[in-house]
């Protein structure tokens, strides 16, 4: 069995492994030394770091640079493919990113994964990598994430809409839950995110709205999950976002879509643990467990948990 813990010592560019994860599993906040890529083979995950939470829907990937301190949900049963990239290669992005995953590049991926750990960089193997590399690299970013602020007093405003997208209060009334006068909050909330309240509220709902369509609710259920009063008026905002109309996510559900409660940070431990899911640690914002346990694995000792089919991922290296 592949351990992380035993294979990212060695002198690799590349270390990948595989696992496969049930709904509801969470990775609270940790980082690693090498650069970490998940793909999602099936499934949804979504990535939470300190300025920004993202969606990563099936057959995509995101890039979390050594050191980045992360938090993964496993939104669905996920098929993960991890690879671990060596950060003194100097190919490290200043910032995550998803980015698409052709099917070249999906067939590459696959084929590093079963190379044994010790695989020869100057024969078959180590020009694979190479390749791989270079393709991802190439592989263009989607918009599949949200900015988060670091005053706490608008992060406190992002978390509320995060927890419920479809909540309608008005800009007063979210200057008001920061404790700042209306026009210091909308100068302050553009000058940390970029955007407006209106703006970003909207990115928020279409981010929700991908992860929902990804683990197999309609588009009409979705549409008024996410506040909008018409599955029209979804439709028509979604593919301005994303190029491609919501129905391209859309898939048929092979068991019981979770709650949307689910999938909104405010909530998502408690509910998970009340049907009996496994959450890892404990509420999102708690420190990070032991090392080599970047999903509940055999022998970790924070509880009884659902066991994955085979490889931990996580070896950050702290205590």
């Amino acid at each position: 069995m592949k351990h992380s813990a035993d294979l990212l010592g060695i002198a690799r560019p590349v270390i990948a492994l595989s696992d496969e994860y049930p709904s509801g599993f969470v990775d609270p906040m940790h980082s690693h030394a090498r650069t970490q890529i998940l793909y999602a083979c099936s499934g949804v995950m979504s990535v939470r770091t300190e300025k920004s939470t993202s969606v990563v829907p099936p057959q995509r990937a995101v890039w979390i640079p050594a050191g980045l301190m992360h938090e993964v949900s496993c939104r669905s049963s996920v098929s993960l493919r991890t690879l671990y990239i060596d950060a003194a290669m100097g190919r490290e992005p200043q910032r995550g990113r998803v980015f698409e995953v052709s099917p070249f590049l999906r067939a590459l991926i696959l084929e590093v994964v079963g190379f044994k750990p010790d695989y020869d960089i100057d024969r078959r193997e180590g020009r694979i990598v190479a390749l791989m590399l270079e393709e991802i690299d190439r592989m263009p970013s989607v918009p599949y994430l949200v900015s988060m602020p670091t005053d706490p007093r608008l992060l406190r405003v992002c978390r509320a809409i995060v927890a419920n997208p479809a909540d309608g209060r008005d800009l007063d009334e979210w200057a008001r839950i920061a404790g700042m006068g209306r026009r210091t909050f909308t100068r302050s909330f553009k000058n940390e995110t970029g955007m407006g309240v209106a703006i970003w509220r909207q990115q928020a709902r279409l981010v929700h709205a991908l992860s929902l369509l990804s683990t197999g609710w309609s588009i009409t259920t979705v549409a008024f999950e996410v506040g909008y009063d018409s599955p029209s008026a979804f439709t028509a905002m979604f593919h301005r976002a994303f190029g491609v109309p919501p129905s391209q996510f859309e898939v048929s559900a092979a068991a019981r879509p979770a709650t949307p409660n689910e999938f909104r940070e405010g909530g998502a431990v408690e509910n998970r643990v009340q049907q009996g899911a496994t959450v890892m640690g404990g509420p999102p914002d708690s420190d990070a467990g032991p090392a080599n346990s970047c999903l509940q694995h055999e022998g970790d000792h924070r509880g009884q948990a659902t066991k994955p089919k085979r490889y931990p991922l996580r070896a950050s290296g702290r205590p």
